[in-house]
């Protein structure tokens, strides 16, 4: 009998990782939307329920037969998504960008002998599993990552679209990044230390500071230099700034003719339609990830180079591929049974285990992802 898995969330992301799966396990898709069920129903052996998923009774049933549960669900969505999930005592993989800290859920999830991964994406996700990898055989003294999933036609003013919720995407250009220099912690400003970067088959690139470190804060603190950025077309930067500045993003209420608001909410509306991807519209993810230390007594530098486009084959976003990929493959490992760890587990842990991290590299070269590596001795 296979095993069963419930995705929560059928969003972009959320269908590629139940496409994937529904070829080896039972799978059911869930979300709130029957729309974004229908295609799964209609072309895949994969059972579809659709309800509200903020409501914790209709959450627990849904989950109730699942041997492993996968969050791909909106941010706001999920930190109580993914405690009611650990409540129920079920096992997780998570991709959801939610604020709050996973750690909170650790003694939960130990209490209910669970193996729970969260930040299961390309970034955070498929960047840290590489640093615990390295961290785990060398002393690494820098790390960066620079990461942007774009459309491959640019279209003004924002020369940017996006493959999941416009309100998780809008965080980026609000939450304060936490960053690690010379063993300290720093906060900045998202959107802060803009720099132009050049990519093989894109030209340059715009980074900027965003929170992408995460749980890598607390698990790497021993490590001196830490930094995430966002990358985007140059310009992007500085109209998310305008936009910033005038209280676009204010997640504050305002009341207007009589009703209570957030601008975030309407901002976040306006620009959905805006930010859509069409049907086959092309876009790519482009991500570097940079290793520095002392390697077996030598100073090396390892880079990993990943540029990844939209499938035409399967019609699947790249975005969707490079997130969702790394999530299954992570799911793969704890449902049979080859990763077992109760607690909260962030990626980086998966890559201190030498054969999980060659197994995850490995997966996604089945599915044509490629981290190209390149090592140089300094």
């Amino acid at each position: 009998m296979k095993k069963n898995i419930v995705v929560l969330g059928a969003g972009m992301v959320g269908k590629a990782i139940a496409i994937d799966l529904c070829k080896d396990y039972a799978v059911t898709s869930v979300d709130l939307s029957p729309k974004n069920l229908d295609e799964l129903k209609k072309h895949y052996p994969i059972h579809t329920i659709a309800t509200d998923l903020s409501v914790a009774g209709k959450l627990k049933q849904a989950i109730e037969p699942a041997d492993l549960v996968i969050g791909a669900v909106p941010g706001y969505l999920g930190y109580e998504t993914l405690k009611t999930a650990i409540q129920c005592g079920k096992n997780v993989a998570d991709i959801s960008f939610f604020n709050e800290d996973p750690f909170s859920l650790d003694e939960l999830a130990r209490k209910k002998k669970v193996t729970v991964a969260v930040d299961c994406g390309v970034a955070p996700g498929m960047d840290n599993i590489i640093l615990g990898y390295y961290d785990a055989n060398m002393k690494v003294e820098k790390f960066l990552c620079y990461v942007g999933g774009l459309p491959r036609t640019r279209t003004m003013p924002f020369q940017y679209k996006a493959p999941f919720s416009p309100i998780d995407v809008l965080e980026e250009y609000t939450r304060p990044a936490r960053y690690v220099v010379n063993g300290k912690t720093i906060t900045m400003p998202a959107l802060s230390e803009p720099e132009f970067l050049e990519f093989d088959d894109i030209g340059t690139l715009e980074a900027f500071n965003t929170d992408g470190l995460r749980t890598l804060v607390h698990t790497m603190k021993h490590i001196p230099d830490m930094k995430e950025k966002t990358l985007r077309y140059p310009g992007h930067i500085e109209l998310m700034g305008v936009l910033r500045e005038m209280g676009y993003f204010s997640k504050e209420d305002m009341v207007i003719k009589g009703k209570k608001i957030r601008p975030i909410d309407v901002t976040a509306q306006l620009l959905f339609p805006k930010w859509k991807y069409g049907p086959d519209e092309e876009e790519f993810t482009v991500m570097r990830v940079i290793v520095e230390g002392i390697d077996k007594g030598i100073r090396k530098k390892y880079t990993y180079n990943l540029f990844d486009r939209y499938e035409h084959s399967t019609k699947t976003a790249s975005m969707s591929r490079t997130t969702g990929y790394t999530c299954t493959a992570i799911a793969r490992l704890i449902i049979e049974g080859k990763y077992k760890n109760y607690g909260i587990n962030p990626p980086e842990y998966f890559g201190r285990n030498a054969q999980s991290f060659g197994e995850i590299l490995k997966y996604l070269k089945t599915k044509q992802v490629y981290y190209n590596l390149k090592e140089e001795t300094l």
